[in-house]
């Protein structure tokens, strides 16, 4: 006779469950290694898009992001890996699937209280610092917080003066005589009011190609200096070129976004390993991620100061107590020591009180 069956005793055989929706595939936090991934460089970012050139490759493709990268920040200049259509044929679209290790990041705030950081462009090892001797006027503010970012990115700041044939540089050179700055002046600028056209000599064209073969190289400045202008004339890119205002003085912004183009030798062909980036027209290059003590740093005839300074000095008084006022009567921050201190005192101040000078290629006199 048969053991009999309790009908209210369970155990797991009776048990039924409905399968997922989602599927039986197990969840893991492992993602594809990508290892048939293709590298390239990212060469502009446009709403979500990034145009992408790959190794060995002349025309960019498109490419989207992947999802498991939504929170990564990608900018122009960044190395990625991409998967998926890189065919480049139009309505063709990649993958981003990673982001490359950054060699150095050129970062910039709205403004010197805002910590948020805003990526000007990715793996640059060259920052060429481009104003004009007249026409807009140059603005030591401005100069001074590229150099800041350079020093803080750790990336070789080159100061490029032009138009120094409507007014005589000097005075601009000699306020950084006394810090370690390449320094580079064109006096070819002749400028036709409304036509949108500025000449560049050949002989800057030739011997800026020649200093930046073999780098990448990014330019910042305010906007009517002949940035966009030498670009073409460097790459072959046909970047639109504006003019100064003559009520302002200030140029018309004529680069809405970063824009990395290989540099082209004298027959248009690419130089190997040779990148120059277009910035937009950038007003606003505030610091707020830098702390003072690198700011200080970074002027660099001043840095040596810094040793005799208070405990928690904020270098902004000369009431005896900050070490950069003996460092400079002592004559050791050079002949333009005192207009050096009084331009790192402004920036300075600015973290403090945003009302006391604006972060901008605006701010600061003429020297």
């Amino acid at each position: 006779m048969g053991r009999r069956v309790d009908p209210h005793v369970w155990d797991e055989s009776d048990v039924r469950t409905r399968p997922s929706k989602k599927g039986s595939r197990p969840r893991t936090k492992e993602r594809p290694k990508h290892e048939d991934a293709h590298v390239g460089r990212v060469v502009t970012v446009d709403r979500g898009r990034y145009r992408v050139v790959l190794d060995g490759q002349e025309a960019p493709l498109t490419a989207m992001r992947a999802r498991e990268l939504r929170r990564t920040p990608i900018a122009t200049g960044d190395e990625v890996a991409v998967v998926g259509d890189i065919s480049g044929a139009e309505g063709t679209l990649g993958r981003i699937v990673r982001v490359e290790q950054r060699h150095t990041v050129l970062r910039r705030s709205a403004d010197d209280t805002d910590a948020v950081e805003r990526v000007v462009v990715a793996n640059a090892d060259t920052l060429v610092i481009m104003v004009a001797a007249a026409n807009p006027e140059p603005r030591t503010g401005f100069i001074d917080r590229a150099l800041v970012a350079c020093y803080d990115a750790g990336i070789h700041p080159l100061l490029l003066i032009t138009k120094t044939d409507l007014k005589d540089p000097t005075e601009l050179v000699r306020h950084y005589a006394d810090l370690d700055l390449e320094v580079i002046t064109s006096g070819a600028a002749e400028f036709e009011p409304g036509s949108g056209d500025t000449s560049l000599d050949a002989a800057l064209v030739d011997r800026v190609a020649a200093r930046l073969t073999g780098h990448t190289a990014a330019f910042v400045g305010p906007s009517g200096v002949g940035k966009s202008t030498l670009l073409n004339a460097l790459t072959g890119a046909e970047r639109a070129t504006g003019h100064v205002n003559a009520v302002t003085g200030r140029g018309r912004h004529t680069s809405s976004s970063a824009l990395a183009v290989r540099l082209r030798d004298a027959h248009g062909d690419p130089v190997p390993e040779t990148w120059v980036v277009d910035t937009p027209g950038i007003r606003s290059f505030g610091l707020g991620w830098v702390e003072p003590d690198r700011v200080v740093e970074a002027f660099g005839e001043l840095a040596g100061g810094l040793a005799d300074c208070e405990r928690g000095c904020q270098h902004l008084s000369d009431d005896g107590d900050c070490g950069l006022d003996p460092w400079v009567a002592a004559g050791r921050a050079g002949a333009a020591g005192a207009e050096r201190l009084s331009s790192l005192r402004r920036l300075l101040a600015n973290r403090v009180d945003p009302g006391a000078t604006p972060a901008s290629a605006a701010d600061d006199d003429t020297p």
